[in-house]
């Protein structure tokens, strides 16, 4: 009689990961990995990020149970709850992280360093004769190209004939002003459409037909002030609301790098969480 042949077992890729002799198996940082993209020629990467967002997590929750926390889900918008890991995770983030409130010096620091972060929007006079085509229309978008290329080429030629083509030729209802959009503030259009009146001189038109998702436009820029510098006191709310986002996640940042540097850990290297 001759032994039965004995089955082995194929060893796993990647191993189990062990937190405080809590384990964290290879199949479920393979499920996780799904949510870390991995750069092209680096499989392994999606792997070690997941597990090493499972482990933190693993930490985080041994925290919890450590302080002895209750878990107290609430609701998040759009009929979603926290489930009771991302609660006890919450709370312990609420009950280990305290920031310092940023001072009064340091907002009004920020505000005299980078004014130009606190502008009111800029103001645009403008112009445009819209011929529609959906980016997906390829041959919509060919047409539309061959007669923007007509219009500027008579531009070129005549550029008071803008108020003439935007009347013949325009989809927008401006056509009816000659095209002319009137004031426009930062942040009214889409942002292909402001970036081509940002390179533009008053006056200019574009060289170019300017594509959006609503079509091709051909651009005239009439006027542009820009937005003065807002004063402190308008600004202090967001850049303390700013400030203290930076320091919770400093702080987030520091509780998880005490968590791992008390932590015995096997199966994939932290260092890079911390």
């Amino acid at each position: 009689m001759t032994d039965a042949p004995q089955l082995v077992r194929p060893r796993p890729l990647q191993p189990d990961v062990v937190v405080n002799g809590e384990t964290i198996s290879a199949a479920a940082i393979a499920a996780e990995a799904q949510n870390h993209p991995a750069p092209p020629g680096k499989p392994g990467a999606a792997w070690s990020a997941a597990a090493r967002a499972l482990a933190v997590h693993a930490l985080l929750l041994q925290e919890a149970r450590r302080l002895s926390l209750a878990p107290e889900p609430r609701a998040l918008g759009a009929g979603r709850r926290e489930t009771d890991d991302e609660a006890l995770i919450r709370a312990v983030i609420e009950a280990r992280v305290a920031p310092d409130p940023p001072s009064e010096a340091a907002c009004r620091a920020i505000h005299a360093r980078h004014p130009d972060r606190f502008r009111a929007p800029t103001l645009y006079a403008t112009a445009h004769i819209l011929l529609p085509a959906a980016p997906e229309d390829a041959a919509g978008r060919s047409a539309a190209a061959t007669t923007a290329e007509v219009l500027l080429a008579e531009l070129v030629r005549d550029p008071g004939a803008f108020d003439r083509l935007a009347r013949a030729h325009s989809a927008c209802s401006s056509r009816e002003a000659g095209g002319r959009l009137g004031q426009v503030l930062a942040g009214d259009t889409v942002p292909e459409f402001e970036a081509a009146l940002d390179r533009l001189s008053p006056g200019q038109i574009a060289p170019e037909p300017v594509a959006t998702r609503y079509g091709l436009h051909v651009v005239r820029l009439d006027a542009r002030a820009e937005g003065a510098v807002l004063p402190y006191e308008q600004t202090a709310p967001r850049i303390r609301e700013s400030l203290e986002k930076g320091a919770w996640v400093v702080a987030a940042k520091r509780l998880v790098a005490t968590l791992i540097a008390k932590a015995e850990v096997t199966g994939v290297d932290l260092a890079r969480a911390a």
